[in-house]
């Protein structure tokens, strides 16, 4: 049975205005940042190895999901990889190499923000790589993540979608709103224009790579706050940590002011304030 399925029958309710929706949206979304909370302490009292890969076209929302996982979270516990293009060295080496060196140890959640199936995605779609070496990839991919799996490490694969009309609006939203205007990349002007090729591409992957041992989850993120409620749930849902109890501290008894301190009077420089 589902940890979280009143919550979830929840975000799913009609909702009686914004305002409803968005306190509705806090109250699920602080409940389960507390459940990771408790996954966090599982996963470093029983050294578990969890990967979370995070997939799916442009503006549709990873970064948003990822942010929800992680902002009450330990960063030496969850772990998030998002990679830049590959060096020189790099492209000498095999392509998975670079990412096996960031899989899981015990007691470490890893999200990757985009993963190996770049060479699937965008590596195709933009000439990156050989067709040969994509379709290779897509043969190879599920013996990866099989070996993967029997190692011990969970491993969740969530694909976030996102309609044309609303990738658009965002797009334009990036393009209006100084403050999101460094989401807007070259390459999401050309995952734009080639909506067509990417939905081939991403057909075909999930098609071959979908398997038993490492299914894809489909996220469906028109509606962004419901797209991270579902999937954190989901996430929650898929593995089997149990609360640990967490031994309270005794604080102690703070030591008293030394007889021989003297306070630093020298001028140094603060902050000011400001009006607001």
């Amino acid at each position: 049975m589902s940890k979280h399925k009143g919550e979830r029958a929840a975000s799913s309710a009609p909702a009686e205005d914004k305002k409803s929706r968005k306190k509705s949206y806090e109250k699920q979304m602080a409940r389960l940042q507390v459940e990771l909370a408790h996954l966090q302490a599982w996963v470093k009292k029983s050294g578990a190895r969890i990967a979370v890969i995070f997939e799916g076209r442009d503006a549709a929302g990873k970064g948003g999901v990822i942010k929800r996982i992680t902002e009450r979270v330990s960063p030496r516990v969850f772990r998030v990889v998002a990679l830049p293009a590959p060096t020189d060295r790099e492209k000498t080496q095999m392509y998975m190499q670079r990412y096996i060196a960031h899989l899981p140890a015990g007691g470490e959640i890893v999200i990757f923000d985009r993963s190996w199936y770049n060479r699937a995605g965008v590596d195709r779609v933009m000439g990156f790589t050989t067709e040969k070496k994509a379709r290779r990839f897509l043969e190879l991919a599920p013996r990866f993540e099989a070996a993967i799996v029997e190692s011990g490490t969970i491993l969740l694969k969530y694909f976030l979608t996102v309609s044309e009309a609303e990738q658009e609006r965002r797009f334009h939203q990036r393009i209006d709103d100084p403050v999101r205007q460094w989401k807007l990349s070259p390459m999401d002007l050309e995952s734009y224009r080639k909506w067509w090729d990417y939905t081939r591409a991403y057909d075909e992957m999930i098609r071959m790579t979908d398997s038993a041992h490492a299914p894809w989850w489909i996220v469906p993120s028109d509606d962004k706050r419901r797209a991270r409620i579902n999937c954190i749930s989901h996430l929650l849902d898929s593995i089997p940590y149990e609360r640990v109890k967490f031994d309270e501290p005794e604080l102690g008894k703070r030591q008293k002011r030394p007889d021989d301190y003297v306070e630093d009077k020298a001028p140094r420089k603060v902050v000011p304030e400001i009006e607001w």
